[in-house]
């Protein structure tokens, strides 16, 4: 009786077969080459869509509600990119038989380990950088209780004075207090909101490149056809996802967003490109078990970041902690659907991508 690794390497050497059939590389190169200018329109559009929409809507009524929807549609869309398309891949690639046959790789699931560590990174970024920003912003040492002097005397004649005095001269500073500590949450939630967009975009920048270098170094003129209209459907909406969390923070300047934008939209056109030059330079073969490594570990951690940033840092802390959100319970109830429909489109596209 043959072995289930023996068996998958059968399975796997009939689609080499017919792989070689649909190996063609220079039809492979004229469609690579027409998808590097495709999936650059629709990253482009995918991602300036929301942040253009924000800057001609922004001030008006509804422009908060509609910018917290379009951000829980963003959300379920990075929660499935992570978990229904790049987790997946990476078990894949690692999977494959010229891999998990050989050791250490037989012997640990390696996905789930990168992918732990990649959602541990980013609760560690998370976790320094906000203290960063609480010792900044003077955090944690303004609150604490002084006595009046002279409030050791007892008597009930010194409680009344010091009442007294509490309420001529404490309730004004109290509530100036208050004001400067609500203004400071504001700056920190400000700033925090920069910090997940930044870290969000360098998770699925790591996507963008495996997904660029991976068709880049592909022959198969059969895989690529169907995979270049998929991308672009993925690139529109992993391009939304993006653009609704830069879209939420007011703090970052024109030339900033500018700059997000067009590093989200070139990076998988430059992975491509980069894997059409690496194959003309050194033949790379896209099967080889030191390629399929790479993919699987760098997927994995890219996925485990996904994870993090999709559920604490942007399903939890809009659904849990918006002030927003909270005081209207039928935009929690739209939120959630707009959440439903971002991951269901982007699951759907699984089929093709």
């Amino acid at each position: 009786m043959a072995s289930p690794t023996a068996a998958s390497c059968t399975l796997d050497a009939a689609a080499a077969a017919r792989n070689l059939i649909c190996r063609d590389t220079t039809a492979a190169a004229h469609l690579k080459l027409a998808s590097i200018f495709v999936i650059f329109l629709t990253s482009a559009v995918g991602i300036a869509g929301p942040v253009l929409l924000a800057q001609l809507f922004r001030g008006k009524p509804l422009y908060d509600k509609a910018v917290l929807v379009i951000k829980c549609f963003a959300a379920g869309v990075i929660l499935s990119t992570s978990l229904v398309h790049v987790l997946p891949e990476a078990y894949a690639s690692l999977a494959d038989c010229a891999v998990s046959s050989r050791h250490p790789w037989k012997d640990f699931p390696f996905a789930g380990l990168v992918t732990l560590i990649g959602c541990l990174l980013a609760l560690f970024v998370d976790i320094t950088a906000t203290e960063h920003i609480g010792h900044g912003h003077g955090g944690g040492g303004g609150g604490e209780y002084e006595p009046v002097a002279g409030e050791a005397g007892g008597g009930d004649l010194g409680k009344q004075s010091r009442g007294l005095l509490r309420l001529e001269s404490g309730e004004g500073e109290e509530e100036e207090s208050r004001g400067a500590r609500e203004e400071e949450e504001e700056l920190m939630a400000k700033v925090k909101q920069r910090l997940v967009s930044q870290v969000l975009e360098i998770g699925i920048i790591f996507h963008s490149v495996i997904i660029g270098v991976t068709m880049g170094t592909s022959q198969n003129r059969c895989t690529i056809k169907p995979l270049v209209a998929a991308l672009s459907f993925h690139q529109i909406f992993e391009g939304m996802g993006l653009g609704g969390c830069i879209a939420q923070q007011a703090g970052f300047r024109l030339r900033t967003v500018a700059y997000m934008c067009v590093m989200f939209a070139v990076t998988t056109p430059m992975g491509i490109l980069l894997g059409m030059i690496i194959f003309w330079l050194t033949g790379y073969d896209d099967t080889n078990p030191n390629a399929l490594i790479m993919e699987g570990l760098l997927g994995s951690l890219s996925s485990g970041i996904l994870v993090y940033m999709g559920l604490v840092d942007l399903i939890a802390l809009d659904f849990f902690h918006n002030k927003l959100m909270s005081s209207t319970p039928r935009l929690k109830k739209t939120s959630f659907v707009a959440l439903v429909l971002g991951s269901a489109s982007m699951s759907i596209l699984a089929l093709w991508a």
